[in-house]
């Protein structure tokens, strides 16, 4: 039994305006009754006691915490600075 026809292919594709022949209807519905199908063998799998997850794989958050911190002074954060005018990194003008 198709899980999924034609006519529905047609409709998905009527509403994301997508122009399809019928060999790609064919096509398309072969494809998405495929996936539904292994979406199902999926749902068959014994799944009590497994923990839900986010991602496959075990990840914390990186970051660090929000913690206040002194900042460099300006002389410091303009040290390497190639041009500087009146405490400011000057660069070329991008506008004429």
């Amino acid at each position: 039994m198709a899980r999924i026809t034609k006519d529905q292919v047609k409709h998905v594709a009527h509403l994301a305006r997508l122009s399809v022949t019928e060999e790609e209807v064919d096509t398309f519905t072969e494809q998405l009754d495929a996936i539904i199908g292994f979406a199902e063998q999926l749902n068959e799998l014994e799944t009590d006691g497994v923990e839900p997850t986010t991602h496959v794989l075990d990840i914390h958050n990186v970051l660090r915490e929000d913690e206040q911190r002194p900042s460099l002074d300006r002389e410091e954060a303009l040290k390497n600075a190639p041009d500087q005018e009146d405490g400011q990194v000057k660069v070329p003008s991008v506008l004429e």
